[in-house]
């Protein structure tokens, strides 16, 4: 109210919410990470300074030791903690079942008994098959109680993620392998949605214009699948990219559900870049996203060559022809003209709202070059926005 920060106020509820998340978590917030909090909100009155202003002054105009949510929230969370058991949730109703369990050897026990089951993890796309499609999910079984799915190690040479791990927790792990992955993952929705989503339900999911797929294929990730079979758990490691077959097609046996992806790190002599490319900034599904792998030899000539592309088929896909044509020469402006002129062997994008389909071919021929300018370059600017930019890398 001081700061004027309300004007229609169709908005104000979300982003006040957004703000109070923000104080519980942070005192006295930059600017950068006031907006990063406020970017799953969208104010049509364009009062965005006023409330950013609000934000700012959170702290002064109500401060932290005497906020009740602050000093009781060690408490509730205790609370909660205590309602957490090993038991099977189930619950009958008139439009289905729905199941719970908390162990991944209770959830393949589901898995196998009910294999036309709908897996709901963080329900940032399941949910709108319910809302606008109006879908009837019977059963549903929820994933967020499994507590092993949540975990993330390091193993030595990769990195673990556990299916549930949320997108907060996972941006965090991959930004130790690169900055790229970083940046790439602030553009996964608003902080809110980033709560929610998890990387097994981005890749279970299927999608071809999934942000994450292209970065994992790129990085030669592993995904480990589990089912109930003969009475014992049964896992099977495969490539990521092997795992998507066709449009919303993967190899999933029946009674399998996604339990951890493996992420190789980056070796001495590897380039990485991911770019994500949509219509605005923040809150947007990408029009084209590439990630890119390679590996340079002592003579400085490539020796692997690992390009991934979303949106540009049915499936998040290596641009097979492309990685040939880089194969064996210098990383220079002409390996790049070559991997580019063999794009469209590889690729016969479709034309949609996002995108045209020679649209999609050009830029994704340009991100490549952004690659070459941003690992051979790095004073040249390839970035308006974004932490690649604001850190001046490009």
């Amino acid at each position: 109210m001081e700061c004027h920060g309300s004007q229609c106020g169709f908005c104000t509820p979300g982003f006040v919410m957004s703000l109070l998340a923000l104080r519980l978590n942070e005192a006295q917030p930059s600017v950068s990470r006031i907006e990063d909090a406020l970017a799953g909100n969208l104010c049509r009155c364009t009062g965005y300074e006023p409330i950013i202003a609000a934000g700012r002054r959170m702290d002064e105009i109500a401060p932290r030791e005497a906020d009740r949510f602050l000093q009781g929230r060690e408490t509730v969370a205790a609370r909660l903690t205590a309602l957490n058991d090993t038991k099977t949730l189930s619950l009958q109703g008139e439009a289905g079942r729905f199941y719970a369990p908390a162990t991944v050897e209770a959830l393949a026990d589901l898995v196998s008994a009910y294999p036309q089951s709908t897996l709901v993890a963080g329900a940032t796309d399941v949910g709108l098959w319910v809302t606008k499609a109006m879908k009837r999910l019977d059963p549903v079984i929820y994933l967020g109680r499994v507590e092993a799915l949540h975990t993330i190690s390091d193993e030595g040479e990769h990195l673990r993620l556990g299916a549930m791990a949320g997108h907060i927790d996972v941006r965090a792990a991959l930004a130790t392998l690169s900055p790229q992955l970083d940046e790439l993952m602030r553009r996964f929705g608003g902080e809110q949605v980033r709560n929610a989503g998890t990387i097994g339900g981005n890749i279970a999911n299927g999608s071809p214009i999934g942000d994450l797929p292209p970065a994992l294929i790129a990085l030669d990730a592993t995904l480990v699948l589990a089912r109930r079979s003969e009475g014992r758990l049964e896992r099977r490691a495969i490539p990521l990219e092997s795992y998507f077959l066709d449009y919303r097609k993967q190899d999933r046996r029946p009674g399998e559900f996604v339990e951890a992806v493996l992420v190789p790190k980056l070796a001495d002599g590897m380039l990485f870049h991911a770019s994500k490319i949509s219509k605005r900034f923040d809150e947007d599904i990408s029009a084209v996203c590439g990630a890119f792998r390679l590996t340079l030899g002592a003579d400085g000539r490539i020796s692997e060559a690992r390009l991934a592309y979303g949106g540009m088929a049915g499936i998040p896909k290596r641009a097979a022809a492309a990685e040939a044509a880089l194969i064996g020469r210098p990383w220079d402006d002409e390996a790049v003209a070559a991997a580019t002129a063999a794009l469209p062997q590889d690729f016969t994008p479709l034309d949609d709202m996002r995108a045209s389909a020679q649209y999609r071919l050009k830029i994704a021929g340009n991100l490549l070059r952004r690659f070459l300018i941003e690992t051979t370059q790095g004073a040249t600017e390839t970035r308006v926005a974004g932490l690649l930019a604001e850190a001046g890398h490009g």
